[in-house]
């Protein structure tokens, strides 16, 4: 009985944590996820699917970088190695976090429509992790599916033109 309380006070706290940290997100790249949000909304599909071969080709690249940079013997060459795959792991991270901020607007968005825009971010973000911690159907269908499609529109908006 202790083990899950302390599970659901866990992810609890990492729940109100992700909300802060989706918080900040949308507050400093308010453009970026706002135009995130918009293809999202507009092509969810063509988001997922660019978003899923996308991560799947360049976390491919980071983690056969991050294998050879491990079996390599010599420091300096490990380092020339560790570089790029950091700087790529890194960058599939800010991909990954600007898309699901934008994704929790959407679903507080959907399931609030009557409250404020903080509020519909933080309480979609709490909803999403509390439905992703469903043991298999949150780990392995929801969730990668909400972070692909969010990762495929921040790269579909980085193309799409400016409307004026």
């Amino acid at each position: 009985m202790t083990e899950i309380i302390r599970v659901t006070l866990l992810v609890t706290l990492l729940a109100v944590t992700f909300a802060c940290y989706f918080l900040v997100v949308g507050a400093f790249f308010n453009k970026r996820v706002l135009k995130t949000l918009n293809v999202a909304k507009q092509l969810p599909a063509r988001s997922f699917g660019i978003g899923f071969v996308n991560f799947l080709f360049f976390g491919t690249i980071a983690v056969v970088l991050f294998g050879i940079a491990d079996s390599v013997g010599n420091g300096a060459i490990k380092f020339i190695v560790t570089v790029p795959s950091l700087l790529l792991a890194t960058i599939l991270v800010i991909l990954l976090s600007l898309g699901l901020s934008s994704m929790v607007s959407i679903l507080g968005e959907r399931i609030f429509p009557d409250l404020s825009a903080w509020k519909q971010s933080f309480w979609g973000t709490v909803i999403l992790t509390f439905a992703s911690a469903i043991p298999f159907v949150g780990w392995f269908l929801l969730f990668p599916f909400v972070a692909l499609t969010g990762f495929g529109a921040v790269i579909l908006g980085f193309f799409q033109r400016e409307s004026n």
